[in-house]
């Protein structure tokens, strides 16, 4: 079976570091550990970015038409920006998980708009780093219903 990519946008790069009252401390590496492990308990693999840029995660939503059996998508700020990324994962036929460490509707009204939820089949928020691991769960899931 084709990976899981887990692709998370800008300043996740200083998870860990960055606001460790709202995101904690766990780092990014750390959460990519959890999340292989646990794909593998759930017979999976994952491929886990990051990226600061736009075009970047554009690029790999397309990469994930040919190359991902689901994409889980930590979009970060282009959450509430970007028509891009929403028009790229409109290009791919699998299950879309949206996952956000932070309730994004107890904090700025702005944040309370998704353009990627347009296209998701779920969405995780304010579950710390363990939504990505949910988000695995229901992609699981999602992938054994369709076979």
């Amino acid at each position: 079976m084709k990976p899981v990519h887990i692709l998370n946008g800008p300043n996740l790069n200083l998870l860990g570091l960055r606001q460790p009252e709202i995101y904690g401390h766990e780092t990014l590496a750390d959460v990519a550990a959890r999340c292989a492990a646990l794909a593998a308990e759930l017979g999976h693999t994952t491929q886990f970015l990051q990226s600061n840029h736009e075009g970047q995660l554009v690029d790999w939503i397309h990469a994930a038409r040919a190359e991902a059996s689901a994409i889980i998508i930590n979009p970060a700020a282009y959450t509430h920006t970007s028509v891009a990324i929403l028009d790229a994962l409109h290009t791919f036929e699998g299950p879309v998980i949206e996952v956000h460490i932070s309730n994004v509707h107890k904090r700025e009204s702005f944040r309370h708009h998704s353009y990627v939820s347009l296209r998701a089949e779920g969405v995780i928020a304010g579950c710390g780093t363990e939504g990505y691991l949910l988000a695995l769960r229901r992609v699981a899931s999602l992938l054994g219903a369709g076979a």
